[in-house]
């Protein structure tokens, strides 16, 4: 009996330790869930385009507005696993007015090919969420010889976003969001080489990078097309527990994998949003009537946040805007 007693003794602190560890890890992960968008919208006959739009942030943006009655195109690399969640959110929501069209931003030749069977099917535009991207990927180059941070995140939304144009001017009152990430703080456009050809390779500074570009042609954007009816926003939409990290190196092998998934993910659980947490403040900058005539902002946690320094750089923003005009073969 006096040995059980000891064991017993010995157990509680631990037991109670563990406990209040648990505790508060749950209390933190309830805190870092942020801000949520609870106004209701009704968006039927609404128009919508996300990209990245199967999994993850985007996939969640796309349930809710499905939720609430809009169209929406649900930009995919990946067909098949766009159709999977598609048939998903239309078996929960109800709206059978959700699309899966193939659309890689890692080929200018697939956006043009993607926005042509748009135009085809809708003359409206109402919305696009430039939500896709890829996160601290080895070096890789996309199909046109780009770097694939800025590539993707920044060259592929930015020549998506021109060729809709029209259909959202025309579509007016009408709003674009791109979603951008803190990470643009600790960016730096490398003007004598945005393309990471000569340096030694990092895929944190070209991840950073794309992301201030995504701010910085947010706030062009926006001044180029004041006094139309369109306005564009930037958001940060957070630490969530998504698919994006899929690209770093250190996880590509099943060692990596399992590690990540018994340890890494425990770990950051308590600091990390859920999908349909992250994706909150994109709705909130894509559908809260308040907006309607603010254009050129930056918001977190369903609220306005100014910008780091770097990012208010207009002679930066207009000499990015001229280099991503001549790398994509367009001119506003």
């Amino acid at each position: 009996m006096g040995v059980i007693t000891n064991i017993l003794h010995g157990l509680v602190p631990i037991l109670l330790t563990h406990g209040l560890v648990a505790l508060i890890a749950y209390c933190l992960r309830l805190y870092m869930q942020g801000q949520k968008f609870n106004k209701q919208t009704n968006e039927t006959g609404k128009v919508v385009i996300v990209t990245g739009a199967n999994t993850g942030l985007g996939k969640e943006t796309v349930r809710e507005l499905a939720r609430r009655g809009a169209t929406v195109y649900m930009a995919c690399r990946d067909r098949r696993r766009g159709e999977r969640s598609r048939n998903e959110i239309v078996e929960e929501t109800n709206n059978p007015n959700i699309y899966v069209r193939v659309c890689d931003l890692a080929s200018l030749d697939s956006i043009r090919k993607f926005v042509d069977g748009f135009k085809r099917e809708q003359s409206h535009l109402h919305l696009l969420i430039n939500n896709a991207g890829v996160f601290w990927a080895p070096r890789q180059h996309t199909k046109d010889g780009f770097e694939m941070h800025l590539g993707v995140n920044h060259l592929g939304h930015f020549f998506l976003t021109h060729l809709l144009l029209d259909v959202l001017r025309k579509s007016a009152p009408s709003r674009i969001v791109v979603v951008a990430s803190r990470a643009h703080e600790r960016g730096l456009i490398q003007v004598e080489d945005l393309n990471s050809d000569y340096c030694v390779y990092d895929e944190g500074v070209a991840y950073c990078q794309s992301k201030l570009a995504n701010i910085l042609f947010t706030r062009e954007l926006a001044k180029r097309l004041k006094g139309t009816g369109v306005t564009v926003n930037a958001v940060n939409p957070g630490i969530a527990d998504t698919e994006i990290a899929r690209n770093i190196m250190f996880f590509q092998t099943p060692i990596a994998q399992y590690v990540a998934e018994t340890t890494l993910k425990p770990l950051f659980w308590s600091v990390m949003k859920t999908p349909k947490n992250g994706a909150q403040t994109t709705l909130f900058a894509a559908l809260d009537p308040d907006l309607n005539q603010v254009s050129g902002v930056y918001f977190s946690e369903c609220s306005l946040k100014q910008v780091a320094p770097v990012g208010c750089d207009d002679k930066m923003a207009k000499w990015l805007w001229a280099k991503s005009e001549k790398w994509t073969g367009i001119s506003y």
